[in-house]
């Protein structure tokens, strides 16, 4: 990775692109500590000293930007929902549909369209839960509605700018740009993390022989984890096939043999996102109709602890398995449908028919989409798995003493968005390589 890096520096067009996205990243940091007009600072430190729930998910995504009030304080979320919100009505409205799978470069522009279309809607709908859900704690400066007006538009303003940064980022930068500031915001927690860990070892009385191990077993489990998380990201089943000899103008072209690498983990860390995201859209609906839900009861109170137990342990233990079995099965669920709709065994099928190759032993056609529908089921399966198993023990671990800034699903992100920044990073450089040997 380190020699990556190095020979991107010396390479002009690529150190270019470097140089942007860490200027666009620096934006993005900056923007976390400018408060949403209409907050009393004084107030909010006192309201704000501790975040937790539903709010602790966001403030982490969102790189402590919600805990200050900042304009960035949704983060990036209301473009997850949507972009869910249209994969998921692509497969149910055929003219969607027939853009995603035909439209081309026009087709995928107006899928953005909608997409950014649709976050807006949802950045208005959240902001305006999150102020209501705010608004008598005390951290505004008044209680009238221009106050109010000047929040949401700030919120909505900050999720937008957002949007615009990681599209930047994705055509002009390295990497995906959405990907890129959520792992941003994950890391920038990682100070907070090691001071917690430190705590461990200096507690108020000195030194802690009990704390030091606690803290090295934490250190290498999550070495370990990240481990585990890369040898998962980085597995492939490839499957062989062999293509016979054809003739192509007037020469006899020999046969050849290769193979279709299939990832183990072929979704990445995208079903984890959706599942958090989808997991925790229901408390944010209730927070604006019900601003104080937190100290109500009854059933929007019980919906409402059972979406952020993904996040907080203070729901009790009955809500913590409930949202851990749901948040699994999402999680598999996701992976199996964000495969599918980025691998089709039938096309694969069809185009190794038509270039006559077939899979060794394998009848070609029907047979050939059955085979890899099999394999691509138990490579899914088996990462879902693994996925959803790293992503709830964080919450396995709220019930120990232990409050680590850095969970599964945080590791996850951050592991899975560099893994993937490292390969387009290597992938520029061999453009740029065999454009130079070209020319």
């Amino acid at each position: 990775m380190f020699k990556t890096i190095k020979n991107a520096l010396k390479t002009p067009e690529v150190r270019k692109r470097l140089f942007y996205t860490l200027i666009l990243i620096i934006v993005f940091r900056l923007g976390c500590y400018i408060t949403v007009p209409g907050v009393d600072n004084i107030a909010l430190n006192e309201a704000m000293g501790e975040t937790n729930g539903l709010a602790g998910l966001i403030d982490m995504i969102s790189g402590g930007a919600f805990s200050r009030f900042s304009v960035f304080a949704m983060s990036i979320s209301p473009y997850i929902t949507a972009s869910i919100v249209i994969q998921l009505l692509g497969m149910i409205i055929p003219s969607l549909e027939r853009l995603t799978k035909e439209g081309g470069e026009e087709g995928r522009q107006k899928i953005n369209k909608y997409t950014k279309m649709l976050t807006l809607v949802l950045a208005l709908v959240e902001g305006i839960g999150v102020y209501l859900s705010y608004r008598s704690s005390g951290i505004f400066v008044d209680q009238t509605f221009l106050t109010g007006a000047l929040v949401v538009a700030g919120l909505v303003a900050g999720t937008s700018l957002l949007m615009w940064l990681g599209e930047q980022i994705t055509n002009k930068g390295i990497g995906n740009g959405i990907s890129l500031l959520i792992f941003i915001g994950i890391i920038s927690g990682l100070p907070r993390g090691l001071t917690t860990l430190w705590s461990f070892i200096m507690t108020e009385v000195g030194f802690s022989t009990t704390g030091l191990l606690t803290a090295i077993g934490v250190i290498v489990g999550a070495l370990i984890l990240v481990a585990g998380v890369v040898f998962v990201q980085q597995a492939e089943r490839r499957v062989p096939v062999q293509y016979s000899k054809k003739v192509v103008g007037r020469k006899m072209v020999g046969a050849q043999s290769t193979h279709i690498p299939l990832k183990l983990a072929m979704a990445g860390v995208m079903p984890v996102i959706f599942a958090s995201s989808f997991m925790t859209f229901p408390a944010m609906i209730i927070q604006i109709f019900v601003p104080n839900i937190a100290t109500e009861t009854g059933f929007l109170a019980g919906l409402y602890n059972f979406s952020i137990a993904t996040s907080t342990s203070n729901v009790g233990i009955g809500y913590s398995i409930a949202n851990a079995i749901v948040y699994l099965l999402l999680i598999i669920g996701f992976t199996f449908f964000y495969t599918y709709a980025t691998f089709n065994p039938a096309e694969v099928s069809n185009n190794i028919k038509k270039n006559g190759g077939f899979i060794p032993g394998i009848r070609a056609g029907k047979p050939t989409t059955e085979y890899l529908s099999s394999i691509i089921s138990k490579l899914t399966m088996f990462g879902g798995l693994f996925l959803s198993i790293i992503a709830i023990l964080p919450m396995l671990l709220r019930f120990t003493n232990l409050n680590i800034a850095f969970g599964g699903t945080s590791i996850l992100i951050v592991v899975g968005v560099a893994l993937e920044t490292v390969q387009q990073l290597e992938s520029q450089l061999a453009m740029r390589h065999y454009k130079g040997f070209l020319e």
